[in-house]
């Protein structure tokens, strides 16, 4: 992974919040680590004698975040949340945006409690793909452990106020000066640091280091083969806009043995199932209506199984993966196909590569609901 710090350039920052903004879009600039409004980034600096922290705003990007992008929240109050034994989402929300000193900024990041605990000035956040690659195989856990020995590992836990109260008690203890960073199992990685350049230095030295470790262990050989011919137009009554993906990854992804079990094993990281459904719709032999009758009961089964109050989502694919030709990704826009054709192409470079280190294994089919259904992840498609 390329450091993109540049010292001169940096020179031109002079605030905490000018030099926050600047590493944010470095880190935005690598798809390799955060895509379409993942990841989250924050830095503490003192306003009127107050500490506060300024945490990436929700529905924002890193790449191209901006001073206003940052939501300004009081540490005192976020600290005294961190200590709550419960707190809805709504009043975890609602408090957060209260403690604002700026009540034109956007809503906090939902990380914004789990940034505030950690007593450092900077604080960067990815769902970097060579380390969430490494966390979702069978033997994530060890690999993590030994890769990463002066890093603290959460096992999966699902993001928001219950992420943040189960690290804070891990916290409690924790010697932070051996303390390189935080990997969460499934979910991405934190590094940190009173020093921007430092941070972000950390953030690419670590996922450097699960990249060249892939390298060594999961290279990924793409073999292609004839590709089946396939009529798109079937496709065309599912959504209004569709984007086809016939590269040499999507045509060796779909030319596996037995795609029921082998592309439907989860997404790679827990927020990308509010754009593309925690498994696609197959076409392997069969017609085009009957797969998507067979997709759309199963998403109802699934829905019916973990449902509380909810109200069931479009039960329509997202993306279909069509056996020995390729995947096409089902939208109501342009932009909507094309953020989901990049989802899933680094989602399928991540389960060839999970494989190698025996089995790509995604959260659990009871998380992946959790996480569908979040209030505060669906508000995130609502903006």
């Amino acid at each position: 992974m390329k450091n993109l710090w540049n010292d001169e350039e940096a020179k031109n920052f002079k605030t905490d919040l000018e030099m926050r903004v600047y590493t944010s879009n470095l880190l935005g600039q690598s798809d390799e680590l955060v895509l379409h409004g993942g990841g989250n980034t924050s830095v503490k600096s003192v306003v009127n004698e107050e500490e506060i922290l300024f945490v990436k705003g929700s529905g924002w990007n890193l790449v191209d975040i901006k001073a206003e992008g940052f939501a300004p929240v009081r540490m005192k109050t976020l600290l005294e949340m961190a200590e709550l034994k419960s707190l809805k989402d709504s009043e975890m929300v609602s408090g957060q945006k209260a403690a604002m000193i700026d009540k034109t900024a956007p809503n906090p990041s939902v990380e914004a409690i789990l940034h505030a605990i950690i007593p450092f000035k900077v604080v960067d956040h990815t769902h970097a793909d060579a380390i969430v690659t490494i966390s979702n195989s069978e033997t994530g856990l060890e690999n993590i452990k030994e890769l990463f020995t002066n890093f603290l590992i959460v096992p999966y836990i699902m993001p928001g106020f219950i992420l943040a109260s189960k690290i804070n008690e891990m916290l409690k203890d924790l010697d932070w000066s051996k303390c390189e960073g935080i990997i969460l199992h499934n979910h991405g990685i934190f590094t940190f640091d009173d020093d921007a350049k430092k941070s972000y230095t950390k953030m690419i030295d670590a996922v450097t280091k699960a990249e060249e470790f892939l390298s060594a262990n999961a290279e990924v050989e793409i073999e292609l083969k004839e590709a089946r011919k396939f009529d798109v137009e079937s496709l065309r009554h599912i959504a209004e806009f569709m984007k086809v993906n016939i590269s040499p990854l999507a045509q060796h992804y779909a030319s596996q043995d037995n795609l029921a079990e082998f592309a439907c094993r989860g997404v790679l990281t827990p927020e990308h199932i509010i754009r593309t459904k925690r498994v696609p719709m197959l076409l392997e032999d069969g017609d085009v209506d009957v797969a998507l009758e067979i997709f759309k009961l199963e998403y109802e089964n699934y829905f019916r199984h973990f449902r509380t109050d909810e109200i069931m989502l479009d039960t329509s694919p997202k993306y279909a993966v069509i056996k020995d030709f390729g995947v096409v990704s089902f939208g109501k826009s342009q932009k909507e196909v094309d953020v989901i054709n990049d989802i899933v192409t680094h989602t399928m470079q991540a389960v060839l590569e999970a494989d190698k280190l025996g089995g790509y294994k995604s959260i659990s089919h009871k998380d992946s609901f959790a996480m569908e259904y979040w209030e505060l992840e669906q508000a995130k498609l609502k903006k």
